[in-house]
């Protein structure tokens, strides 16, 4: 709040759960308070609009009611005598002229989830401070290194920075404060739980708990940036956009979780986990997910115990408990591109990055996303003595990850995996494939351990 009096820029890069969004909305209120209604103007954005409106926003509005403020308030606007003197908003990414005509003497720019936003918007919001009496004040979570924020925070950039770790947080410093605001703050039990969950090297840990920017890693086969801006998206779709629904199924043995990953056309949505790899515990536990979801397809890891489920998914499809049909997807068998990729599961992992890469995937509605973002920019790549891409094995995972396992990557992996049905990877090596790989008719499931995977 003091960097705003004595600074044009502030750029605030901070970890989780500090308040800053809480701040930023008591800096708009200063403002509107403080100055002249014929003098001001607040614009705030954020990169989504459900952000604009759900957090900053709903800040202002209860502090508008708790001081009795002037003027008046709706979802993102700010009306002092039919003055229009603060607004919310969320142009579109290449919308450079999103924030033109807005002309006063002492204008505030906040920016939340600075990290998300495009860089033709940074531009418009520096049309908007030209005077001298003008403010810039940028806050959120360092997540993306490539992003825009990145660079006004670096040394040099005009910016004054200031960066919030969690142990900067009273919980953790030990700085006396009241109880009702202790329990909203970022917890040292939290921070340790996600130390020992994510890595304290894990990108998400190094945003979320350092509040910094972390490193891209150029053996991570996930690239943490793609994942941050899947995670951003904001996008609408209609009924027919969210079709199919699928399912991906990790089944989780010696201690892990079986994680069960839904899909809708692009987007990624609930999960649900379970401490158990018994068919008999699973089996009616997927079948009313299947039922809740709607969902068509399942997509089960068909290595070792994952046999049992796929059993018992299929008896009970069988019996009509179910409609969905039920694949077994084996990553260890052969790719059907054997000269680039080793493995199926090298194929999935590296098509996932690609995927991520050209924002095909929609990672906005992710449940358990930071878990899940946490697990995704954890595997690591290589090349083999042919020169095809090898992603480390989850043995090798493992062992740099103090025996934990990607358990809601791999079944986030499987519900967008499609599978291609290919006779390559079990019988002649010259045959065609059987099915198309992005939209296979599912087969009908014979009895016995074969099924539509092409066994």
């Amino acid at each position: 709040m003091q960097s705003l009096v004595d600074h044009k820029k502030t750029a605030v890069k901070s970890c989780h759960g500090v308040g800053k969004s809480h701040i930023a909305s008591r800096a708009v209120t200063w403002w509107v308070d403080t100055n002249d209604v014929d003098d001001l103007f607040v614009v705030t954005t954020a990169p989504t609009f459900p952000q604009v409106r759900a957090i900053l926003w709903r800040y202002i509005r209860q502090a508008h009611r708790k001081y009795n403020l002037r003027g008046r308030t709706n979802q993102v606007e700010w009306m002092i005598d039919d003055e229009l003197v603060a607004f919310g908003r969320k142009p579109a990414d290449h919308d450079a002229a999103g924030f033109q005509g807005i002309h006063a003497r002492k204008v505030l720019v906040v920016v939340d989830e600075a990290c998300g936003i495009n860089e033709q918007l940074w531009y418009a919001i520096d049309s908007l401070t030209t005077n001298e009496g003008c403010r810039i004040l940028a806050i959120g979570n360092p997540d993306d290194p490539t992003s825009h924020f990145k660079k006004i925070c670096e040394p040099g950039s005009g910016w004054n920075t200031i960066r919030i770790s969690a142990f900067d947080s009273p919980n953790l410093t030990g700085e006396p404060v009241p109880a009702r605001l202790a329990e909203m703050l970022i917890s040292e039990s939290w921070v340790q739980e996600k130390a020992d969950e994510w890595g304290v090297d894990n990108p998400v840990y190094i945003s979320k708990v350092d509040g910094d920017f972390p490193t891209q890693d150029p053996t991570a086969v996930i690239r943490n940036q793609d994942v941050v801006r899947a995670r951003l998206s904001d996008l609408v779709y209609n009924e027919q956009q969210l079709l199919p629904v699928e399912l991906g199924v990790d089944v989780g043995g010696g201690g892990d979780l079986t994680v069960v990953r839904e899909r809708r056309g692009p987007q990624a949505g609930r999960q649900w986990t379970m401490l158990s790899d018994r068919p008999e515990d699973l089996g009616p536990w997927l079948t009313n997910i299947i039922q809740i979801t709607g969902a068509t397809s399942v997509k089960i890891d068909s290595i070792g115990i994952g046999w049992g489920l796929i059993g018992e998914m299929r008896n009970r499809a069988n019996r009509r408990e179910h409609s969905a049909a039920i694949y077994g997807v084996n990553v260890a068998v052969r790719s059907d591109q054997p000269d680039k990729y080793a493995k199926l599961r090298d194929q999935i992992w590296w098509e996932a990055r690609e995927a991520l890469g050209a924002s095909k995937w929609d990672l906005g509605s992710m449940d358990d996303a930071d878990a899940t973002h946490a697990e995704l920019v954890e595997p690591r790549w290589g090349h083999d003595q042919s020169g095809r891409i090898v992603i480390e094995s989850k043995d090798e995972y493992r062992k740099r990850n103090h025996g934990k396992s990607p358990d809601r990557a791999d079944a986030l992996l499987l519900a967008y995996y499609l599978p291609a049905y290919n006779l390559v990877n079990n019988f002649f090596d010259k045959l065609p494939s059987v099915g198309v790989r992005y939209g296979a008719v599912p087969l009908s499931a014979p009895s016995g351990p074969g099924g539509p995977e092409g066994t």
